[in-house]
Parts: structure tokens; C-alpha cells; sequence
């Protein structure tokens, strides 16, 4: 790959490394349809480079953190995604090799409605938790997503946030499951014979980024509010999403 493609493509990892690590989601929403809009790589390509650099970024913010997570509703949520993942790995390869249009479109789609489902209200101490069939389903769908673009994030964005969690319970929620479902992509790709050596090498560029810019938004938060944060990453998706409709 030309240096010209790697150097706007650590720019966009920097920039998306900040907000998950600060708000605990989009990384892979802003990076897939940055990327897509200015046509800098294929999206399998861009997919399995976000699988790394979140795998990287959810160990350093999670470290030391996972024993506050009920664990059950992790497993719940894992145990739909796996299938998930299946499903939306089998999408990518069938849509990639034939409607590549289409493709573009449904991602513009999911990250509009990802965009629309942050600014649901935050939540709230008093509500109840939601059944435990609804994480399974948040978490298949989120598995079909991270198949297909590796963002996973809407549907766990909406379950999670309908919960009396505090917000950065709900952050370290996010960050755990985006860890094994980075895991689970990266090894079923590899099964599949999907690792290209270009791949890895713009994983393992991205990942002194990654490190730096998770170091940055831990030790030098912005002044701004969780909440403020998740309203600037609704803006930004919902100007990514339809770049890409209207591309």
C-alpha cells in the first residue's frame, strides 16, 4: 500500500481511537466510513485493520477494569454475536465480489441509524434492566455488523444505554465485548484465509497510534461530558452515513 493511503488512514485511527476510548464506541463506525468515503481501501481490508487497532485499544482501557461487569450479561451478549459474526462475514464476501454499491449503501444506512440511536436519553438509575433475550438479540445483531464492517456498536449502544448503569459502567460494557468480538473476527478471518500481509502491516503501524492516542484521552480527558461527547459522535456519524448514500 502507498504511503499516500497509510498516512490519511492513521489520521482517521488517531482521531477514532480518541472518541471510543473517551465515549467507549464509534471507533470502528468512524474509521469504516471514513475510509469508504474517500475510497481509501476496500472495506474487507478496512475491516480486518479495525478488528486489531479495537482489539489493542479495549486491552489498554480495560485493564483492570472487567471485574465491575456482570458477567453474565456479557456471555449473554457474546453467546448471540458469535453466530452473528457467521452471518455477517458471509454477507461481506457474497456482497464485496458482486454489489459493491450495495454494500457501501447498507453501511451508510447502519451508521445513520447508529448516529440516531445516540441520541436516545442517557440513562437513568431508576429504570429496570431489560430481559435477558434482548441482550442475546442486541448481541447477534451487533455480530452481523461486525461481520460485515466490524461496528458492532448500534445495537449494543441501544440496549445498553436503555440500562440504570452509570455511563462509564456502560463504556466498559461496550469496551469488553468489542474485545472478544475483535478476537473472534480476527480468528474467523483467519480460518477463512482472509489475513493478507498488507493487512497486518497496517494493523501493526496503527497500533503505536492507537496505544498513544489511548494513553491521551485516559490521561487527558476532554472537558466535556460523556453525554457532550456521544451528542459530537452522533454529528459526525450522521455526516460520515451520508457521505456515503450520496457518494
Amino acid at each position: 500500500m502507498l504511503v499516500e493511503t497509510l498516512l490519511p488512514f492513521m489520521a482517521i485511527i488517531a482521531v477514532a481511537t480518541y472518541v471510543q476510548s473517551v465515549a467507549g464506541f464509534a471507533l470502528g463506525m468512524i474509521v469504516m466510513g471514513t475510509v469508504t468515503t474517500f475510497n481509501l481501501v476496500p472495506i474487507a481490508f478496512t475491516s480486518v485493520v479495525i478488528s486489531f487497532v479495537t482489539l489493542i485499544n479495549s486491552i489498554f482501557i480495560l485493564k483492570g477494569s472487567f471485574q465491575q461487569l456482570n458477567r453474565r450479561l456479557v456471555l449473554l451478549t457474546v453467546a448471540g454475536m458469535l453466530p452473528g459474526l457467521i452471518i455477517g462475514l458471509t454477507l461481506l464476501e457474497f456482497l464485496s465480489s458482486e454489489y459493491n454499491q450495495m454494500l457501501q449503501n447498507i453501511l451508510g444506512i447502519a451508521i445513520i441509524g447508529a448516529g440516531i440511536s445516540m441520541i436516545v436519553k442517557s440513562p437513568h438509575k431508576d429504570r429496570k434492566e431489560s430481559h435477558e433475550g434482548m441482550f442475546f438479540g442486541a448481541g447477534t445483531a451487533s455480530g452481523i455488523l461486525t461481520g460485515m464492517f466490524s461496528m458492532g456498536g448500534p445495537p449494543l449502544v441501544y440496549i445498553f444505554y436503555r440500562q440504570p448503569f452509570t455511563l462509564n459502567l456502560i463504556r466498559l460494557y461496550l469496551l469488553s465485548i468489542f474485545f472478544v468480538s475483535s478476537i473472534s473476527r480476527i480468528t474467523m478471518v483467519g480460518i477463512q484465509g482472509g489475513l493478507t500481509s498488507d493487512m497486518l502491516l497496517f494493523a501493526l503501524i496503527c497500533i503505536p497510534v492507537v496505544l498513544g492516542m489511548s494513553w491521551i484521552a485516559k490521561r487527558y480527558p476532554p472537558p466535556i461530558s460523556l453525554d457532550t461527547m456521544r451528542k459530537f459522535a452522533f454529528c459526525l456519524l450522521m455526516v460520515i452515513g451520508v457521505s456515503l448514500l450520496t457518494h
